[in-house]
């Protein structure tokens, strides 16, 4: 009676404890399932950028990946695995591949030797042109703390090499573009005493300078070379930019701004830079200038009309307006999102898929709540046809619509400068040569 009485008592407890959690496992798993379907059918599932690469033979299916990513989505537990649901989510914080017990995941670029919209480098960024690097999203992982370390990583094998140059009319080396991979890169060359001079197009700051007024950027504490450690997971974008101001006064960094670089060729033993000002030559040089270039139109009637955009600097400038956001990546909502917080505007996004899915979880969770509230509207499944005056024209599934508008703000993504790393030698995965830029994927 005793022994019965003591099984039926495990028996409970086993009931108590191993239902909750089997049922509970059955609906995630379902959920993921179902997530992943649903990703495959929208050709979601296929990363374009940096993703979680997970080695199954490892893998122990604690779900401990999933848990800890911020963005949402990009993982779930299928079958008992991890599995990768949205790879165009992952932007790279490797909050994953921390989180692994057993070492199961690792968040890189995969095999880039098939893939076409990414340039060949050794582990040390060095490109298929020895001497010339890579640093920043131009490689293919975003975020700023992995350009920071880029930036830094490829000085340190500069130094390296010991491949100094010592006629002092030639640079050690030449940094193009001024974001966070090109500054960081000059202050590591300072620490280095390396010779050494930085170009870019516009005003330091990169990528961050397109951001909208007072936008969080950064996930994770950052560490500058010579300034110390930005501790804090988020900044505002006028905090970084000032910041990046006070360290180029301060170290006085050699920079030249409005500066555009147009080629660079080797010329023995070290390399000419053409700029529309004149010819530079250094011994190695650092492509940093980012995978966006030139902003990528529509090429639609009327879209050179001044009422047409291609970043929102201040959504506060525009208030009882009605207003058309192109796009369904993160800045496109991110515009939607702050245009439609304004009073008296009256905001459409038009996007060519059924629903958007390549935006952080934060940024998916602003849009849909503005959506509720009739703020901004959505146009799924839409093309613009034409901008006309104080209307456009687009066709949204098979109608044909017209809607009042005074600005139109298109995000489309930008013409990255492949073409210009071809003219260099710069090779690529693939099919021997790099993808056409319309086609190309922009680093979030």
């Amino acid at each position: 009676m005793e022994s019965l009485l003591i099984w039926l008592v495990t028996l409970i407890l086993v009931g108590v404890i191993f239902v909750p959690y089997y049922l509970k496992f059955r609906k995630r798993q379902k959920q993921d399932l179902e997530r992943r379907k649903e990703a495959q059918a929208l050709g979601l599932d296929k990363p374009k950028g940096q993703y979680p690469m997970i080695d199954m033979a490892r893998c122990i299916g604690c779900g401990s990946c999933v848990e800890v990513c911020p963005e949402g989505d990009v993982l779930g537990i299928v079958f008992g695995r991890a599995t990768i649901i949205n790879g165009q989510r992952c932007v790279g914080h490797g909050y994953c591949e921390q989180a692994c017990p057993v070492g199961a995941l690792k968040v890189g670029l995969g095999d880039i030797k098939t893939r076409a919209d990414i340039p060949l480098m050794n582990e040390y960024n060095e490109t298929s042109v020895p001497g010339i690097y890579i640093a920043g999203e131009l490689g293919g992982l975003s975020l700023i703390r992995n350009a920071i370390d880029q930036g830094r990583m490829v000085i340190r094998r500069i130094v390296e090499t010991g491949t100094r140059l010592s006629d002092p009319g030639v640079f050690d080396v030449i940094i193009v573009g001024a974001g966070p991979a090109g500054l960081c890169a000059a202050l590591s060359a300072i620490q280095s005493n390396l010779r050494y001079i930085v170009f870019d197009r516009q005003e330091p700051g990169g990528t961050i300078l397109q951001y909208p007024r007072q936008k969080l950027v950064m996930t994770q504490p950052v560490e500058i070379p010579l300034f110390g450690t930005l501790k804090k997971e988020e900044y505002s974008k006028e905090f970084l930019l000032e910041t990046w101001r006070d360290i180029i006064v301060k170290y006085k960094l050699n920079i030249s701004v409005n500066e555009r670089v147009d080629r660079v060729t080797r010329d023995g033993e070290h390399f000419t830079v053409t700029t529309i000002k004149g010819n530079y030559q250094a011994g190695h040089v650092i492509l940093a200038m980012g995978r966006r270039g030139t902003p990528r139109k529509l090429g639609v009637p009327g879209e050179d009309r001044p009422k047409v955009l291609y970043q929102l600097v201040d959504a506060q400038s525009y208030q009882n307006k009605n207003l058309l956001v192109v796009g369904g990546g993160d800045s496109a909502v991110e515009a939607a999102v702050g245009l439609g917080r304004q009073p008296g505007n009256k905001v459409s996004i038009s996007y060519r898929q059924a629903k958007f899915a390549r935006v952080k979880l934060k940024n998916e969770q602003r849009i849909n709540e503005l959506i509720t509230q009739k703020k901004v509207r959505p146009i799924f499944n839409s093309a613009v046809k034409e901008i006309r005056e104080a209307t456009v024209l687009m066709k949204a599934g098979e109608d044909m619509i017209e809607i009042p508008n005074d600005y139109v703000l298109i995000f489309a993504g930008g013409e990255p400068p492949f073409k210009m790393l071809t003219e260099m030698g710069v090779a690529f995965g693939g099919e021997a040569k790099p993808i056409r830029p319309e086609e190309a994927p922009v680093a979030r």
